[in-house]
């Protein structure tokens, strides 16, 4: 699951520039009270480019993260040409393994959304099924837009903007590929380099990084980075989780004034959710308190 495990005594700090000299021990501390397996942390701010990296290089399942790149893959396609977002596919329940193109089935019970199981058999447009697939994580809504544009096209995608170690391979629930260990895995500084590349503008036209910024703030599961700001805060992130296996946010967080930062915090091993959830909201609110002090 993780490209190496990190216990007490194993936390790597691969970057530190910031002039809080305290902030790294906060969250180092913090890290190491938490039940948890592996912690990775992106934070970078986009004003003062002060920075801090715990662990970011280290490799997580990607969980629903892997959402992101898709997305971005999506409204390139649109900018291209090569699509419209009021496009509409069928919309099916049956999926092809990348082991063996053997068929499987998404389990409603499973998924964090159940709407769109009630329309199979019909159509859905694309921008529907993006706002599915970002704002309450729908699995079968990413099952139908990866079938769509294509991992290997996201994948490259998020290599050529600077995201070079995420591996976007499949679609979700896939149990063989799983049982296999072939699975979309990330990076904290993979996903903190994409998450910038949408505020910046890079990550498609201008317009259309708009259109995803707004998306991201639609987000529903608001229990990690939100929950440790204050509420006049703005925050765009996606979530990602298996339960007992991993928890993600990965953020942009717009202050009053405009300044924006990124933080993303990936976890794992931890049992309880509520554990996880308490851990990357007190990781934030450490961030947050840092950037407003200066």
């Amino acid at each position: 699951m993780f490209s190496g495990t990190m216990g007490l005594l194993a936390l790597l700090l691969l970057t530190v520039q910031t002039p809080d000299t305290g902030l790294v021990a906060r969250i180092t501390a913090r890290i190491a009270a938490a039940p948890a397996s592996a912690v990775g942390v992106y934070f970078r701010d986009l004003t003062s480019k002060d920075s801090v990296l715990i662990n970011a290089r280290l490799r997580f399942h990607a969980a629903s993260t892997m959402k992101v790149p898709v997305m971005i893959q999506l409204f390139r396609d649109r900018d291209a040409g090569r699509l419209s977002l009021d496009d509409s596919i069928p919309v099916t329940n049956t999926f092809r393994s990348i082991m063996d193109t053997s068929t499987y089935q998404l389990d409603k019970g499973d998924d964090s959304d159940s709407s769109l199981y009630e329309r199979v058999g019909t159509r859905a447009s694309i921008r529907e099924l993006v706002e599915l697939m970002e704002t309450v994580s729908s699995n079968l809504a990413t099952n139908l837009l990866i079938a769509k544009v294509g991992a290997a096209r996201a994948d490259a995608t998020a290599h050529r903007l600077g995201a070079d170690s995420i591996v976007v391979l499949r679609g979700v629930e896939d149990g063989k590929a799983y049982r296999a260990g072939r699975n979309n895995t990330t990076t904290a500084r993979d996903l903190g380099v994409l998450m910038a590349a949408i505020v910046q503008g890079r990550a498609a036209s201008r317009a259309a990084c708009r259109e995803m910024l707004a998306i991201l703030g639609r987000q529903h599961f608001k229990e990690g980075i939100p929950a440790g700001l204050p509420a006049r805060v703005r925050v765009y992130h996606k979530t990602g989780w298996i339960g007992k296996v991993v928890y993600h946010d990965a953020a942009i967080v717009e202050l009053s004034g405009g300044r924006r930062y990124v933080l993303v915090v990936l976890t794992g091993g931890i049992e309880k959710d509520e554990d996880a959830y308490a851990l990357v909201s007190d990781i934030s609110q450490m961030i947050y308190a840092a950037v407003t002090r200066r």
